[in-house]
């Protein structure tokens, strides 16, 4: 049973997060949500801890034994490339939780 794993996301081109590298960190049970511990502006994750919602991911609010660490991870680079968010004022590169 995998309880905690970590990811990797690469910003999507033509978008404020083009050429940074997010990481993705600890899942309990998978459908509980997670961590962004680099430091991330979008809607679903907390700007104070970095926690991503499960109810406003797709991957998550669905979560299913069949699912995987990859639609968590593509779900995200979805809301960053997406239309609202591709632009939205971002940290400093290199910056954590």
């Amino acid at each position: 049973m995998m309880s905690n794993w970590n990811g990797t996301i690469i910003g999507p081109g033509h978008t404020v997060h083009e050429n940074r590298i997010y990481r993705l960190r600890e899942v309990p049970g998978c459908c509980a949500g997670g961590a962004v511990p680099s430091r991330l502006n979008l809607p679903l994750v907390s700007a104070t801890t970095g926690t991503v919602d499960p109810a406003r991911l797709p991957a998550l609010a669905s979560w299913a034994r069949a699912s995987s660490l990859e639609h968590v991870l593509v779900d995200i680079r979805k809301e960053m490339a997406s239309p609202v968010n591709r632009k939205l004022p971002q940290p400093p590169e290199g910056s954590m939780f």
